[in-house]
């Protein structure tokens, strides 16, 4: 999937969330279609597909492999970019 830019949504009060059209399109992910949620630290990664959770970290290894990065600079990508995307959010609600 190729990179896109932050986006913002919230979780409605039966827990559904709704992925932006961008997002869903670049996944390929269809109305009805299973996916699987993994936590990863204080995060979460939505597949389009149902894993189980052997192979979901055989597929996060493959990704962070051939993508040169590990674990931590992704974990540390992942908190900088949240903290981003707080102030971003928070702080144009403070004006």
């Amino acid at each position: 999937m190729q990179a896109l830019k932050s986006f913002t949504t919230s979780i409605k009060s039966r827990g559904q969330l709704t992925i932006p059209k961008q997002v869903r399109n670049a996944g390929q992910l269809d109305e009805g279609q299973v996916v699987s949620i993994i936590p990863v630290g204080d995060s979460i990664i939505i597949t389009p597909k149902r894993l189980a959770l052997d192979d979901a970290r055989r597929e996060i290894k493959k990704i962070l492999k051939s993508s040169g990065h590990s674990l931590e600079e992704l974990m540390k990508g992942l908190k900088s970019e949240r903290e981003a995307l707080y102030r971003e959010t928070y702080d144009r609600k403070r004006r």
